[in-house]
């Protein structure tokens, strides 16, 4: 009985100390946010519509706020908007969270008050993919049961200090978060400040591996793993570099290209210039490209 009084504390006193501080996003309830710092609220960029958001507080007030920025493939989001009377959450200061640690999730309710649910890290390190369809690695994996319009709400430890940011839900019993770490802090201050995440990028539109094999396959030329450009941008660095519409991309850094994922992943690790191995009908040839920083594209 000691432990489920511990616990039953526990809840308590996070509801109490965080509530103020977490948020419901939209009129109708589509998802949960915090306040992360003075006048900025973070949340999921799935959880937006529109350039105007509504904020519901804890207490009952309702405010209108921009959206300061929007990080669509990391399904991050930072709103502008008066916070007078909620303070920003605690970060963990160390990073990282071990399988089995106790964790708790808040959540927004229609009715104003905080939600808060108790669970444990059940894996770290899972992937899903965001609004946008790219990869987000390194996540949570957690038990804490999440209703929906829970997303885009914390996940704290027993001290109530930030660990991560709930964002996708795994069927009926597994949620997963985005890690609370250094990197997140920086991106959401980016946020804050109107600016946009940037990442780098080549410049073309690629097709599924399956449809450049079937191509090759079509005009008598053998099978090679890789991602067929379907559309190069005119100014882009792969334009610049000499990738056309119909190039196999087969590698970049050495690595293999054998998914889009392969592809984003070479270009948010690998310096500069980027070496791409292209495959033109039989010939194989090797490119040199400088990958610009950009908020939007798919490669």
């Amino acid at each position: 009985m000691a432990a489920l009084d511990d616990l039953s504390t526990t809840i308590t006193d996070i509801a109490t100390r965080l509530g103020p501080s977490v948020v419901g996003i939209g009129s109708r309830l589509r998802g949960t946010g915090f306040v992360v710092a003075d006048g900025a609220v973070a949340t999921n960029a799935h959880n937006l519509r529109g350039d105007q958001v509504t904020i519901r507080f804890a207490d009952g007030r309702v405010e209108r706020g921009p959206v300061a920025g929007v990080d669509a493939d990391g399904d991050l989001a930072v709103v502008s908007v008066d916070t007078s009377g909620a303070v920003p959450l605690e970060w963990e200061s160390e990073e990282g969270v071990a399988v089995g640690r106790a964790v708790f999730g808040l959540g927004a309710t229609a009715d104003g008050g905080p939600r808060v649910t108790f669970g444990l890290v059940s894996a770290v390190e899972r992937a899903f993919r965001g609004p946008g369809g790219r990869r987000i690695e390194g996540s949570i994996e957690h038990t804490a049961p999440l209703a929906p319009g829970s997303s885009g709400g914390p996940l704290v430890d027993a001290g109530g200090r930030l660990v991560g940011v709930n964002t996708n839900r795994l069927g009926d019993a597994f949620y997963l978060a985005l890690p609370a770490t250094a990197a997140l802090r920086d991106r959401l201050g980016v946020l804050a400040r109107g600016e946009s995440v940037r990442r780098p990028r080549l410049g073309v539109a690629v097709a599924p591996p399956e449809l450049g094999r079937r191509l090759r396959r079509s005009v008598g030329l053998p099978d090679r793993d890789g991602l067929l450009v379907r559309g190069v941008e005119d100014g882009s660095p792969a334009a610049a570099a000499g990738i056309r519409e119909g190039d196999l991309l087969v590698a970049a850094a050495g690595r293999p290209l054998t998914t889009a994922d392969d592809l984003h992943s070479v270009l948010s690790n690998a310096g500069l210039p980027l070496e791409v191995t292209i495959v033109r009908g039989a010939e194989e040839l090797t490119v040199s490209a400088a990958p610009v920083s950009d908020a939007s594209g798919e490669g």
